[in-house]
This record gives C-alpha cells, structure tokens and sequence, in this order.
C-alpha cells in the first residue's frame, strides 16, 4: 500500500490490538486493515499460482504461435524407445561427430515445416514418465517403432487414445518395426473403440512408420505439425515464463539439477523461479546438448541450476518479481505437503490395523527404493505399489533418488526391508554395512524386471533364471588416447576380478552412466583373460569413450541363478 509501518500499527492500535512491528498478523486481519485503509483487498492462497497479482508474476504478453508438445505413449516394448532415438539421429544429432551423447531427457526437431518439442526422451525400456506436460490443444501421440512386438499392441493404443481423448498414429500390427499397411487390418478393432481412421471418414490420421529403416518418420512429424497448425497453438513470449518439471534430480557436484519444459513466457539466466515446494534463482541453463544458452522460450525443454531443493517430477513452475515472496510460497507449501503427509500415513496405519485385525495377521513385504532420477523413482514405487494383494502387501518404507547411502540401509535393517536400486549402487560403506547385517540390495534398470520379480516373489514361483553375477570392481585411475586404438582407461582392480568376456556397467558418483563390454584387457601391453585384485590393468571399452578419472567399473557376468528373496 506504499505506507509506513506505523501507520498500520495506528490503524491496529484503534481496533484495540497492540501489535509491534514484527509480529504477523493473520489473513483475515490484513484483510479488514486494507478495506480500513481504503483499498481493496484480494485473498490470496499462497498455494494456488492462479492467486498471484499480475505484478508479482509479470504483465501478460501477446500470444504468439508455438510449436507442438508431442508426448509418446504405448505398452512397454512397443517401440516408444525406438521411434524416439531415430528421430533424434536423423534429425537433431545429424554431422555431429561420433553420435553426441544427449544430455538432458528431452529435445525439439526442426523440420522444413516448423518445430516440434518431445519432453520425454528414450529411457531404459520399461521406464514410464509419469510428468506428462501436456496443454489444451497438445496431441498424444503413439507411433510404432523398432523393437519387439506383442500382438495386442495395437487394442493398448486404442483404449489409451479414447481414454485421453488423444489420437494414436499407427498402422496396422508390427513386426520387425514396420508397419505393414495404411490403415491396417486392426483398423475395424480400433474403429470400435471410437478411434476412426481418415480413410473411414473419422479424423484419426495413421501414419506407417518403421524405426528401423525409417520409413514414414518425415511423414508422421508433417502430421503431427499439420495437426499443430490446425489447433493454432499459441503462447506469450515476451512475458515471464510458467511451465512443468519434466525430470529432476541431486547432483552431488552440481546440486539440484531439474529439467522443465517452458509452456508461456521466456525463461532467462537471473530469473527467481518457483517449482512445487522449492524455489531459486536460475544460476546456469543448459539445452539438451549440455550446451549453455540465456533464455528459453515457449515450448522449449532446458535443464536449470540453482533450485535450493530437488522439485517434484510433473510441479508445475513460474517465475516471480520477488525472491522473498518465492521463498515464501515454497515454505508454505512444503509445510503444507508434510502435514498431509503425516495425516496420510497416520491413516494408513490405522487402516492396516483394523484390516489386519479382521483378516488376521496380513504379510508384507516391505521395501525402500532409491533410483537415479525423480521420474524413475516415482514409476518404480507406483507400479510396485499395484502388487499388493488381500494375502501380501507391498510396504513403502521410503522413497528417493541417489545413491544407496548408509542411512537407507540403517533403515532397511530396523524396518526389515529389501532396498531396490535403480540404475544407481550403494556406497562401499553401505555394502559393508549391508553385507554385516544381511540386507538384500537388488540392482534394476527396467522397471518392469523389479516388478516380475517381485510379483513371483510375491507369488512363490521363484524359477531359477539368468541373472548378473557381480564378478568385481575396479577404479579408473588414468585415461590416455593411443592414435591406432583409441581411448584406453588405466585402471586399479579394487574388488574381486576382472575378465575379457565380463560386460560392465560404468559409475559415476554412484549413479549409472553406461552398460557395455569389453573390448580388450592388457596387463603390461600384453593382452591377459583375466586381472585380479591388487593389479593394475588397461582397458578399452567397446563403442563408449565418455570415461573420467575416478569414475568405477563394475563387471558382472550372466549366470542362470535360483531365484531368491
């Protein structure tokens, strides 16, 4: 109100309340001293970004065209995973050298017709993102692709379509990653589930497309920017930016890493953002090649820096004029977040202990997860969680992303649980601890091979299988170029052996970076089948030069195993 303070004391003081300047006065208090005062007052909810004056968030902006947000859904292993690494070969990592590796889970195509954003990169196959960044007017798109097929792949992309309200862009049944035919002999299926090809008379395009010879891409991203035109999707640009976290996660050496997708407004290097429960000033922006840029805007996905917390995969973000108010908001809400949390959980408890009273004593199989990334994370336990049975009931003891450190194997040890890690490993101190005290630490970089497991588990049909056998570990001491063979890591076996036929998986600050094999192991330039250890050694890894001093090796064998829990 442009005001001194002690005019608002005065105003109090005549209402019969002796206050001090510091003391915080409640919202429906403020309220009456604003209408006393001779302005209006407006409530606002420190949770609902809707609530915010326009001067807090900045002055709207003329809407302007911008490009598409295309998410891609389907079944796992139908080809999502496929379909997206083509379009990005052919059309965003084309001439660069040796394929760069990608940087953040997200990128945009140009095209000769316009862009198009995809939130969503190819991950691990199994590996659903459940921040789904969508607005009106954005299609869901569900292409085929390359990969394995099941027959039904294509009555799971009707049923999804109708029940989003979205239109899938298919052919007909794949195999080996092609479609055969334009609409496809399931087509009169899919017509009864209300998705009615073009050629039918109804508005669903169906486009052709293999993942392996990449027919029909160049025609699937024309339907997809036609549609766009047709929806005249638009956003401000020259206004202050408000969008979604796609992905987020802690990196020790960079601190609260997330990536966002930008829906309205542009984003800049400086601005104080507001992301779930947390907030911040934006110190550095990276775009999905880890290249540094200052500002981004409508449909852009970026990777941000300077958070003072990790967001939630699918928080909604803006930027706000005051840092003050930012950090507010953020208090208020995580404050807000921890009360539910804890009603939540007394309810639960209260619920187990009348049903289990009822049914008697109810087995559980509790278990702590830990996994490299937000999205991951949040995957993993849902689809766990939907194994509980009326006879066993799956227990989440606790949830997060990192390493598996100590603490979470004290946990594990007091709650008697199984700790999943995926595409992340325990610190040395916490094996040790976890080898002392017996606690099981299952390794995942599929979901859905966490999810069989556990539901055979579960089920007591525990049938021997392949699986890894960790053989050893080593660390990479020194990295050197050798003109005729490449890039070759001077490395220390610290654990157990190493062999030529042993496949690895490369650690970087705990958390999976590659899985691969050997392509030769030398002890003193001469080539050797095995170093054991105490030794040092020479190794070249096949098709991957991305290596660091101090990054880990760990080398693991497939063996046909008995399944146990």
């Amino acid at each position: 109100m442009a005001i001194k303070a002690s005019e608002v004391i005065k105003v109090l003081m005549k209402m019969g309340q002796l206050v001090t300047i510091n003391q915080s006065l409640d919202q429906d208090t403020a309220m009456i001293i604003v209408e006393e005062m001779g302005h209006r007052a407006v409530t606002a909810a420190l949770d609902d970004p809707e609530a915010f004056t326009e001067d807090e968030v900045g002055h709207s902006a003329e809407a302007m065209p911008r490009a598409p947000v295309v998410t891609v859904m389907g079944h796992v292993d139908h080809g999502k995973t496929s379909l997206l690494d083509y379009i990005r070969r052919a059309k965003v990592a084309a001439g660069e050298a040796g394929g760069i590796t990608q940087h953040i889970g997200a990128y945009h195509v140009t095209t000769e017709r316009g862009v198009i954003s995809f939130p969503g990169h190819s991950r691990p196959r199994g590996v659903h993102r459940h921040a789904c960044p969508r607005r009106p007017g954005d299609r869901h798109r569900h292409p085929g692709g390359g990969g394995r097929r099941r027959r039904h792949a294509a009555d799971q992309g009707s049923h999804q379509a109708r029940e989003s309200g979205r239109r899938p862009d298919r052919g007909g049944h794949q195999q080996d990653g092609q479609a055969r035919c334009q609409p496809g002999p399931r087509a009169p299926e899919l017509v009864t589930e209300e998705v009615v090809p073009e050629e039918y008379g109804g508005e669903s395009p169906f486009v052709p497309v293999s993942a392996k010879t990449g027919m029909g891409i160049d025609a699937l991203l024309e339907q997809v920017l036609l549609q766009a035109e047709v929806l005249e999707l638009k956003a401000p640009v020259d206004a202050m930016a408000k969008g979604l976290v796609i992905e987020a996660q802690l990196d020790k050496g960079r601190g609260p890493v997330a990536t966002v997708l930008v829906q309205s407004g542009t984003l800049k290097t400086g601005d104080v953002v507001l992301a779930g429960q947390t907030f911040g000033r934006v110190r550095a922006m990276l775009d999905e090649n880890g290249k540094s840029i200052k500002s981004a805007g409508p449909s852009i996905p970026v990777e941000i820096r300077g958070l003072t917390e990790v967001p939630q995969a699918g928080d909604e973000f803006m930027v706000l004029t005051d840092e003050r108010r930012a950090r507010e908001i953020a208090t208020y809400r995580a404050g807000k977040f921890r009360n539910t949390k804890l009603a939540r959980q007394q309810a639960a408890k209260l619920e187990n202990m009348f049903s289990d009273m009822t049914a008697g004593a109810v087995k559980t199989v509790p278990i702590i997860i830990k996994a490299d990334v937000q999205g991951s994370q949040e995957a993993l336990a849902q689809s766990l969680l939907k194994l509980s049975t009326d006879e066993v009931k799956v227990q989440m003891v606790y949830a997060g992303v990192g390493g598996v450190s100590e603490s979470d194997v004290n946990l594990a040890i007091a709650s008697k649980a199984i700790i999943i890690g995926f595409n992340v490993r325990a610190d040395s101190g916490a094996r040790k601890l976890a080898e002392g005290n017996g606690v099981d630490i299952r390794y995942y970089n599929i979901i859905y091979d966490a999810v069989d497991e556990l539901r055979a588990a579960m089920s007591g049909m525990l049938a021997p299988e392949k699986r890894e056998e960790v053989i050893g570990s080593a660390e990479i001491r020194t990295v050197f170029v050798a003109s005729k063979i490449g890039t070759v890591a001077g490395c220390m076996v610290t654990s157990g052996m190493v062999t030529r036929n042993a496949h690895f998986r490369l650690l970087r600050q705990n958390v999976v970076i590659y899985t691969g094999e050997l392509d030769s192991l030398k002890r003193m330039k001469d080539d050797v089948r095995e170093v054991k250890e105490g030794f040092e050694c020479g190794i070249k890894l096949k098709n991957y030069n991305d290596i660091k001093e101090g990054d880990q090796l760990e080398f693991f064998e497939v063996k046909e195993i008995a399944r146990t829990l």
